[in-house]
């Protein structure tokens, strides 16, 4: 109960807009400003005729919905920086963990992942009224970029409580999520999904704004997947126990049949595959098309007779101790084969009778592994396993870190993201989570790629730095926000799964944190300047910032993934970066000259960068550049 006095008069706007949400509950809407009256809709609803008004359209609105599409189109001068001493195996590793605000990590991997990534899965805050919601604004001053440089921890601040009773409850949360899932869908392949966790509260505004033709757009809906997550049931929820979740998935452009489909295991195979002969497993399948639809009159050419002897053996050429099969329905509808007379005779030996009541059936073999793998099944809409429960989630997390406190509150499970990744059908595909959470994605890859033979896939986590409350279980276990549970989630994981299985996969993972530009001020906002101020910028990096610093946002820049191997080498005591090869040369090292040009022109690297202030002079700097279009034509030069 609030006990302080309010010590202003009311408010008569906002109780005259209540008055008409109690008449007209259609007619008050969220505005920029809070709760508003939407005037058009209530004359109409005062009026027995059509009133003329804004003009009517069928797409999702909101107050802030121009701001977004801003927001997701504004370039950030951010930076990823590599952290080695939180990495595992990092000069190995293709796999990475970004920690920083999700919206400017998605812009910074842009140019080098753009429609590279195969699946995304995230599970987003479900705007509960009790979780939190991004806040972006890019309108901030000099104070408060430097607040975000790293100088000082302000995650915590951007992250606000979107209570019930807020006038912008629902807008404010569809704009923190449009940027990010525009931005989101570049990444995506062009045969790509993203998977998305949700519940009741924002599942129709989600449906709604996936659907928006900017976004995903109505035709790319896959499904929605009801998944039982808590089968005892929310016993706080106000008038139904809720023990489900959603995943929606959408995809890039319209999916092939089929094309979500996972493998059968073996005990599954058994069941379904119950014959066997010289050449495995398999099922019989009437031949006969079982839609009634399709027959004779609209497939004549699937329309012809097999030739049956007593003993069950199938022709297509008629004997003296054989009779004809035609593909009649049981009151003698005439309907048709699955397969063309051709087929049929190419395949005969796949082809067996069986007298069912009386009367000659067709019936082909499918056989469970006719093309080297498991058959495929198509999953269903609603998912019940216990193995998806959240309960599971916890236990295993729960396992991995020795404990019965509730480090991470309710992480997703493993078994539920497995699945998810095998759906991807893509043994070798990037898989991005930038709500990673407790990291769960990045152990159901490494599990998923334990488990197959060819499993290659790569992961890259993304979460923001959220602080622990001082009082929770994680911060007294010593982990001080979210990332340090996720990494340590991904060491462990990794740890156990090579001992179980033994596997020859990638258990490492590079770690980049988000930071302003390695880059001074005036190199991007050189009028900002006099004169008399630049001589206090000699070299335009910053003072802090190292040789890898400079090296990821280099390879940002140029449209370099950062999984992509590293290897340096001395050359003429300097210390060159190989990336991919010969892909990328990078030197930050001074006194860069003709000489050393000369030597590293012998490489004939497809790019070379080099600090500005990295010359031994200016002449050195000319002569560098025409040195290497002499002697490596092929050799892009640039400087930062």
């Amino acid at each position: 109960m609030n006990e302080k006095l309010d010590l202003q008069s009311p408010n008569i706007v906002n109780e005259n807009v209540t008055k008409i949400a109690a008449l007209f509950p259609n007619c008050v809407t969220e505005s920029a400003e809070g709760l508003a009256v939407d005037f058009d809709l209530l004359k109409q609803e005062l009026s027995d005729s059509v009133v003329e008004g804004t003009k009517e359209r069928y797409r999702l609105e909101w107050p802030g919905k121009k701001e977004a599409i801003v927001t997701a189109n504004l370039p950030t001068t951010k930076t990823l920086r590599p952290v080695r001493e939180d990495s595992l195996d990092f000069d190995n590793t293709e796999n990475l963990y970004i920690e920083g605000d999700n919206l400017e990590v998605l812009k910074l991997l842009q140019e080098s992942y753009l429609g590279k990534i195969k699946m995304i899965y995230i599970d987003p805050p479900y705007n509960t009224g009790k979780d939190f919601v991004y806040k972006d604004n890019f309108a901030r001053g000099r104070q408060e970029e430097l607040l975000e440089s790293g100088q000082k921890d302000e995650y915590n601040q951007r992250l606000v409580v979107n209570s019930e009773t807020a006038g912008r409850y629902h807008s404010d949360w569809l704009s923190m999520m449009y940027p990010r899932l525009k931005l989101a869908r570049n990444l995506l392949k062009e045969d790509g999904v993203i998977f998305i966790s949700i519940d009741d509260n924002e599942l129709p505004n989600l449906r709604k704004l996936c659907d928006d033709p900017s976004l995903f757009g109505e035709l790319n809906f896959v499904g929605q997947i009801t998944v039982l997550n808590n089968p005892k049931g929310r016993s706080q929820d106000k008038y139904l126990a809720t023990c489900h979740e959603y995943l929606l998935i959408y995809s890039k452009n319209i999916l092939e049949k089929g094309r979500l489909s996972v493998f059968k295991n073996d005990d599954e195979i058994a069941k379904d595959y119950p014959l066997r002969d010289e050449n495995g497993s398999y099922r019989e399948l009437e031949l006969r098309n079982t839609h009634r639809e399709f027959g004779k009159h609209n497939r004549p050419n699937l329309y012809y007779p097999f030739f049956v002897n007593e003993s069950g053996k199938v022709s297509l050429t008629k004997k003296l101790d054989s009779i004809e099969i035609f593909p009649k329905w049981d009151d003698g509808y005439d309907g048709c084969w699955t397969w063309g007379k051709e087929k049929s005779q190419n395949e005969i030996n796949l082809l067996v009778a069986r007298k069912v009541k009386s009367n000659w059936k067709i019936y082909r073999k499918a056989y469970a592994h006719e093309n080297g793998e498991n058959p495929l099944k198509q999953l269903k809409s609603i998912w019940t396993d216990k193995r998806f429960h959240t309960e599971k989630g916890q236990s295993i997390f729960n396992e991995l870190f020795l404990t019965k406190e509730k480090i991470f509150q309710a992480p997703k499970s493993i078994d539920l993201l497995q699945t998810l990744v095998q759906m991807s059908q893509d043994t070798k595909g990037i898989i991005l989570d930038f709500y990673s959470g407790s990291a769960t994605t990045a152990h159901a890859v490494m599990k998923q790629n334990a488990e197959e033979k060819d499993g290659k896939r790569k992961y890259i986590m993304v979460q923001l730095p959220e602080a622990t409350d001082e009082k929770s279980e994680a911060y007294k276990a010593g982990y001080k926000n979210i990332c340090e549970i996720g990494k340590q989630r991904i060491r462990r994981a990794a740890k156990k799964i090579k001992e179980k299985t033994g596997a020859d996969i990638d258990y490492g993972f590079r770690v980049y944190r988000l930071d302003s530009s390695n880059m001074q001020d005036v190199y991007y906002r050189p009028q900002d300047y006099q004169q008399a101020n630049l001589d206090l910028f000699t070299d335009n990096v910053k003072p802090d910032r190292t040789a890898d610093d400079l090296l990821a946002q280099v390879m940002l820049d140029w449209g370099l993934p950062l999984s992509l191997k590293i290897q340096s080498k001395d050359i003429q005591g300097k210390k060159v970066f190989m990336v991919a090869e010969n892909s990328l040369y990078a030197c930050f090292d001074k006194g860069i000259d003709e000489a050393f040009a000369k030597e590293i022109a012998k490489d004939h690297p497809l790019r070379i960068v080099f600090r500005d202030s990295g010359f031994a002079n200016d002449t050195a700097k000319s002569n560098v550049r025409q040195l290497l279009k002499q002697l490596s034509p092929e050799t892009e030069m640039k400087v930062i």
